[in-house]
């Protein structure tokens, strides 16, 4: 194994022992909405409303999104023994739409267990799995336990909606505001599809 990926996998190993479950996270992320703050150390009044607003996307997520039975199934006989690590903040919109989809497929299946982490709190971590050089988040890396061998990343954003910000990137040079709200329009009209997707691709169940 080069050093490089020797590397990355120790330091994963080692996040995953002092990693949160997601409902210890989601509990967080709730405690700090009712008081008006946030994870990470900037504590200002827009990541405290980046917050609330993540806090209360992620419940809505957790009621209302079901995984079709057919893809339970699937997912119940998953064999492989898989943690996911989750790089997050609590203002971070994306991850509010993304993680309780993931967390979804994870309880679905009786081998993948997924382990959530701030990213400011990891950074060594983070910057072993940089896209395109920033620490963008969500970041999901997928440990397989039985061969001891990191087999998958996902993030920060599905599929469809990395398509969505590279054009409105390249049209205008960064994203706007307006861009900005209409990715939010696009997740809830998705409802949560194109994550399910794309984990599913990346089990190899699809």
């Amino acid at each position: 194994m080069e050093v490089l990926e020797q590397n990355r996998l120790e330091i994963v190993q080692e996040y995953i022992k002092k990693a949160m479950d997601y409902p210890r996270y989601s509990e967080l992320v709730r405690q700090l909405a009712k008081i008006g703050k946030s994870t990470g150390p900037n504590q200002s009044e827009a990541m405290a409303n980046y917050t609330k607003l993540g806090d209360r996307r992620m419940a809505r997520w957790d009621k209302t999104f079901k995984i079709p039975e057919d893809i339970q199934q699937k997912l119940k006989t998953h064999d492989k023994e898989l943690v996911f690590l989750a790089l997050t903040e609590s203002w971070c919109g994306d991850a509010a739409a993304s993680l309780p989809i993931i967390n979804k497929v994870a309880e679905a299946s009786p081998n993948i267990a997924l382990k959530v982490v701030l990213r400011d709190e990891s950074l060594d971590l983070m910057d072993a799995f940089l896209t395109n050089g920033a620490r963008s988040i969500p970041k999901v890396i997928v440990l397989d336990k039985a061969n001891n061998e990191i087999v998958g990343e996902w993030g920060p954003r599905p599929s469809i909606a990395t398509q969505m910000v590279e054009g409105c990137k390249k049209e205008h040079g960064k994203l706007t505001d307006e861009f900005k709200q209409e990715l939010q329009v696009w997740y809830n009209k998705n409802k949560g599809q194109n994550i399910l997707e794309d984990l599913l691709k990346l089990l190899a169940l699809e």
